[in-house]
């Protein structure tokens, strides 16, 4: 397309042409003849570039591309929260390092029961938290807000409590220098109480345990402001069952400064194994029953109960009147039939027994004299009768078995009348 045009003004850098129809047009001088001039008349042959026209288009379709792979795809991502660790006064938060694409970060809080509770330095940096002076087991709730230039993201919420006095299990110790027999008791008291235990110093660590103040972890722990203990306050937290004051355990505190007390967890177990030691000793050391012994538990039935007549069901039967009373000598006679003979001993058991039955029999009226006169008369008549009984035996056994008769006729006399 060829199209005439005259050159109305020429300036430095734009000339200004003009149409059959007086249009004005400003075109580039720099595109035209030097030798112009305004009255000039130049032709100016336009046509279109297709060629050029398509390669332009893919490199913008490129470049479109490029952007949407790189900003559009890709959007910052919300925090992940957990727990780490509670106490009775503190509670340890952890989150996923931060991830914001092609974001820039503005800024990261965390939220307590939906109130800000501040803002997290170096977010890029930090992954945990730890809320210090909360109260005794209280119920929180915690979630983060991230902002970015790409919008603003919410954490999942988060629901914590903190500890009972007695609950043991978000103790976190560091050991320091201990002898290895200190060491070894610490690893054990440990594991019995629920504690954990870590090597190095972490933002969860409640207590540094050491005899002697040296080291790395040591001096990291006083400029952390955790409290540097001996061994003895895991043993006392065990012993009292709960949390105890480290101001008494300190490394240059006054011992006396300890609180004794007892676990009654500890005094439970401590009885039970002693009842059961107890019975294994009964166990083994009871005798056998004898025959006719009641085993476990049973009681013996008491003598009222022997006494007591069973009772009787049925029809009654006919009456039967009481028995008259026997005469007085009948009856001493009846009494006599109805005990049973003596059974039959040999010839010196019977004199034994017949000595000492005359030794027992009825006191001389003599002898039951009072007063100290009256025993030293009893003392030598023994002395007397028994000189007399060493130097005759035969005569003085037979003499008392004829006397033991006599009076066992005399008392049965008596009973008959």
């Amino acid at each position: 397309m060829l199209v005439s045009l005259t050159v109305g003004k020429v300036d430095a850098g734009v000339a200004v042409l003009l149409t059959e129809d007086k249009r004005l047009i400003e075109f580039p001088s720099i595109l035209l003849p030097k030798t112009i001039q305004s009255g000039s008349i130049v032709d100016i042959t336009v046509h279109q570039n297709h060629a050029a026209e398509q390669k332009a288009e893919e490199s913008f379709l490129n470049l479109q591309e490029q952007i949407l792979q790189r900003y559009g795809l890709h959007a910052p991502s919300p925090p992940v929260l957990r727990l780490k660790n509670a106490t009775q006064t503190s509670i340890v938060l952890e989150w996923d390092p931060i991830d914001l694409a092609t974001s820039s970060l503005r800024s990261l809080s965390l939220y307590k029961n939906g109130v800000k509770a501040g803002t997290i330095p170096r977010p890029l940096e930090m992954t945990q938290t730890k809320m210090s002076g909360l109260q005794i087991n209280m119920e929180f709730s915690f979630f983060l807000v991230l902002k970015t230039s790409g919008g603003t993201f919410t954490s999942n919420t988060v629901t914590a409590k903190t500890h009972e006095m007695t609950n043991l299990t978000g103790i976190c110790v560091t050991p320091g220098v201990l002898p290895p027999q200190l060491r070894g008791s610490l690893d054990a008291a440990v594991q019995r109480i629920g504690a954990k235990m870590t090597e190095t110093i972490q933002i969860h660590t409640t207590h540094f345990v050491c005899t002697e103040p040296r080291g790395d972890q040591w001096q990291k722990a006083v400029d952390m402001n955790i409290p540097v203990v001996r061994p003895e306050w895991i043993e006392g937290c065990e012993r009292e069952g709960k949390i105890v004051g480290v101001r008494g355990y300190y490394l240059d505190a006054d011992p006396k400064l300890r609180s004794v007390g007892n676990n009654p967890s500890i005094q439970a177990q401590s009885r039970d194994s002693i009842g059961a030691s107890r019975q294994d000793q009964t166990s083994v050391q009871s005798p056998p029953l004898r025959s006719g012994s009641v085993p476990g538990n049973q009681s013996l039935p008491t003598r009222g109960a022997e006494l007591r007549s069973p009772k009787v069901e049925g029809e009654p039967g006919p009456e039967v009147g009481a028995t008259p009373p026997l005469p007085q000598g009948e009856r001493a006679k009846q009494t006599q039939k109805d005990l049973p003979p003596d059974p039959p001993r040999p010839e010196e058991e019977d004199e034994y027994d017949e000595s000492e039955d005359d030794d027992h029999g009825p006191e001389d009226p003599e002898k039951q004299r009072s007063g100290p006169h009256a025993h030293a008369e009893d003392d030598e008549d023994d002395d007397t009768e028994h000189n007399q009984s060493s130097s005759h035996p035969i005569q003085n056994s037979k003499g008392q078995k004829a006397s033991i008769e006599d009076e066992k006729g005399e008392d049965m006399e008596e009973v008959a009348l």
